[in-house]
């Protein structure tokens, strides 16, 4: 019975998978916010352009 109790906590076949979407989801987050502070930057950038014109 120990044994058998000992096998199922060394088992990490399903934390890897938890693991992948942790790491998808943290990848995400770093592009939303990259894509957010871009957008507002060349926002700005088109807009002096705009006004210069």
């Amino acid at each position: 019975m120990i044994k058998h109790m000992l096998a199922m906590l060394r088992d990490d076949e399903g934390a890897t998978m938890v693991e992948y979407g942790i790491m998808v989801a943290l990848i995400a987050a770093v592009c939303i916010v990259l894509v957010t502070t871009l957008g507002k930057n060349v926002s700005n950038a088109f807009n002096s352009v705009n006004t210069a014109l």
